[in-house]
């Protein structure tokens, strides 16, 4: 059996800074990751830019995980955004603030993140070791002491299972989101099997299915600058403001996938789930109508669906027509209040309804996990096991899109890495450099 003091299992951005932080306060840290390289998820998301956080103070942030956000109060109250833009710069990858608070890498490419996080996790001290999977958690007599791992020869694919020893063992595998990046969902079994529960895991972040042939008529088509109501059994659940896309089977984007953290859970117990667009969010009804009455008197003998060129893109002028009623080859003076009464309507309450969503392998980010309650929040410790630690997505926290999501990684993982790097229970150290 070989041994270490601390042993990190999962090479994403929450294992890789726990192994950093641990190695670099003296831990002998060895990381073990099942795929053939680190940082696999991490080299695709913000679209292949790496959205790595968002400006927004503490208090937004939190908001944006919802009820479970509270969680996150400690770490981020000890590495936050400012933080790791500090530490990201010292890494040698200066970062950009763009529209809404989010921060990607100013080259603009994930690969510089993840190259950076992998050398410096290196020159920390931190052993990597890939194509090595924990099987097994081991525990004795309430501590854990080490873990199961299958090893798989890249070049004959031939599995050797040994056992590490360990005095720590911290589980950064990832959700279920993406598993074709090794996020397989290992880390749920591993937390069960000594005793963590798991609150369900479903998609989050995930585009969503709508019914008729709408959206695959519009497939491609951005709107930018758009309102989004989501109505559950004609109640108003939720909002949000932004830009979307149509797609073959239904709708994505930024505003879609922030509502689909809750429309994932109202589907799940068959609730009639209703999106509502607002096209025109900046005119209310009444400065819309004005618009409206502009436009068809100043250009009385157009057609009412040359006339639409002024308020639509030209991918959903027929559709405007199909569901309004109103006659396209109609000349603008011809077009009555009536007419203009469903235009209007449809502008500000054009309606789609959803059906379902997509699975795991197209969500970003896994919601469920490990019941935090069971987790001290001051360290990432188990409550349940000694020497056991959790850190980003395996846990039961997720946010809205914006880089909050990798935040909490990053966050969960220094303060994961911070602790077993001091020793049981520390809170110490806490304060030396960044890197």
């Amino acid at each position: 059996m070989k041994g270490c003091r601390v042993i990190v299992v999962g090479g994403g951005a929450a294992g890789l800074m726990a192994a950093g932080q641990a190695a670099r306060l003296g831990a002998e840290t060895l990381l073990l990751e099942k795929m053939d390289r680190p940082g696999r998820k991490l080299r695709i998301t913000g679209k292949g830019r790496c959205n790595l956080t968002n400006i927004a103070d503490l208090s937004d942030a939190i908001a944006h995980f919802g009820p479970n956000g509270r969680f996150l109060r400690q770490a981020f109250s000890r590495f936050f955004n400012l933080e790791l833009v500090v530490f990201f710069e010292k890494l040698g990858v200066p970062t950009v603030t763009e529209r809404g608070g989010r921060v990607f890498p100013a080259s603009g490419q994930a690969h510089d993140v993840v190259e950076a996080l992998v050398k410096w996790v290196a020159a920390s001290g931190s052993t990597i070791k890939t194509l090595s999977q924990v099987e097994k958690l081991l525990v004795r007599d309430g501590q854990v002491v080490g873990v199961q791992v299958s090893d798989f020869s890249s070049r004959k694919m031939a599995v050797t299972r040994q056992k590490y020893d360990a005095n720590f063992v911290v589980v950064t595998t990832g959700g279920a989101s993406y598993p074709a990046t090794g996020s397989t969902g290992d880390g749920y079994r591993l937390a069960e099997s000594v005793g963590h529960s798991i609150a369900p895991i479903r998609p989050s972040l995930v585009p969503l299915e709508t019914a008729g042939t709408i959206a695959k008529r519009l497939k491609d088509l951005t709107l930018r600058n758009v309102a989004v109501r989501l109505l559950v059994n004609g109640k108003k659940k939720g909002e949000a403001f932004g830009e979307m896309v149509f797609t073959h089977y239904g709708v994505s984007g930024p505003v879609i996938l922030s509502l689909s953290r809750q429309v994932v859970d109202f589907l799940s117990t068959g609730q009639q789930v209703v999106l509502c667009i607002d096209l025109k969010p900046a005119l209310d009804e009444h400065k819309l109508d004005a618009r409206l009455l502009r436009d068809l008197d100043g250009h009385g003998r157009k057609q009412f669906r040359t006339l639409l060129k002024g308020l639509l893109p030209g991918k959903m002028i027929p559709v405007c027509i199909d569901l309004t009623g109103v006659e396209p080859d109609r000349a603008g003076h011809q077009v009555n209040a009536q007419d203009r009464k469903r235009l209007r309507k449809w502008l500000k309450d054009f309606r789609l309804v959803v059906t379902g969503h997509r699975p795991f392998s197209e969500a970003i980010v896994t919601a469920g996990g490990v019941d935090t309650r069971k987790v001290d929040p001051r360290t990432m410790a188990s409550r349940l096991v000694q020497g056991l630690y959790f850190a980003g997505e395996i846990l039961d926290i997720d946010a809205d899109t914006g880089g909050y999501n990798l935040q909490a990684a990053f966050s969960t993982g220094w303060v994961a890495g911070r602790s077993v790097g001091t020793g049981p229970g520390s809170l110490q150290n806490f304060n030396e450099e960044l890197i």
